[in-house]
C-alpha cells in the first residue's frame, strides 16, 4: 500500500504544469530524468497493482517474457530524437509519454523483472547496453542537430549520459560476473 501511495504522489508532482515546464526545459533532464521518474512511479504503484490482480499478471505474463518484451519496445520508441520532438510539439504523444512510462513499462517491469531466470535477466542487460551506446554515439557524433527543440550542445551533453549509463551497466554485468553466488 504504501508503493501505491509512493507512486502516485511521484506521479502526480510529476503532472505538475511547473514539473513538466521545469523537466521538458533540457532534454537531459526530459529524457534521464523525468522519463525514469516516470517510471520509477509505475514500478512503486506496480508493486499495489500486481498483488491486486494476480491472476491477470500469471496469465498474461507467466514468464516475464511478454512484459519484458512490451518494456523493450516502449523504452526503445522513447530514445528516438523525434519521439522527444514530438512529445513537445504533439498533446497526444505527450500524453502517451505520461500514460506508457508508468503503466506500459513501469508496472509490466515490476512483474516481468522477478519471473526472468539470471540468463533472460541478462539478455536484457545486454540488449540495453549496444542500445545506450548507439544512441550515445548518435546524440555525440551526429553533425546536426537532432531534436528541434533542443540545442546541439545538450544533445551531446545527453549523448555523455547515455554513454555513462551504458558504462555502468557493463560495469554492473562485470562485477556481477566476479562475486560468489553460491549462497544464492
Amino acid at each position: 500500500m504504501k508503493g501505491l501511495m509512493y507512486g502516485m504522489i511521484l506521479y502526480i508532482v510529476l503532472l505538475l504544469p511547473s514539473v513538466i515546464s521545469l523537466m521538458e526545459k533540457f532534454i537531459v533532464t526530459h529524457m534521464l530524468l523525468q522519463m525514469p521518474l516516470l517510471l520509477i512511479s509505475g514500478v512503486l504503484i506496480g508493486d499495489f497493482v500486481t498483488k491486486k490482480c494476480p491472476s491477470f499478471f500469471e496469465k498474461w505474463n507467466g514468464s516475464g517474457i511478454p512484459g519484458m518484451t512490451l518494456v523493450y519496445i516502449v523504452t526503445m520508441y522513447w530514445m528516438l530524437p523525434r519521439a522527444m520532438d514530438e512529445a513537445l510539439l504533439i498533446q497526444f504523444v505527450n500524453v502517451f509519454k505520461y500514460v506508457s512510462f508508468p503503466f506500459l513499462v513501469g508496472i509490466p517491469l515490476r512483474d516481468s523483472w522477478p519471473r526472468l531466470s539470471g540468463l533472460a535477466k541478462g539478455f536484457v542487460i545486454f540488449n540495453y547496453i549496444p542500445m545506450f551506446g548507439v544512441m550515445a554515439w548518435l546524440y555525440i557524433d551526429a553533425p546536426i542537430q537532432l531534436c528541434n527543440n533542443y540545442l546541439e550542445s545538450e544533445q551531446k551533453i545527453l549523448g555523455w549520459g547515455f554513454f555513462t549509463i551504458m558504462f555502468c551497466m557493463l560495469f554492473y554485468i562485470l562485477q556481477n560476473v566476479f562475486i560468489d553466488h553460491s549462497a544464492e
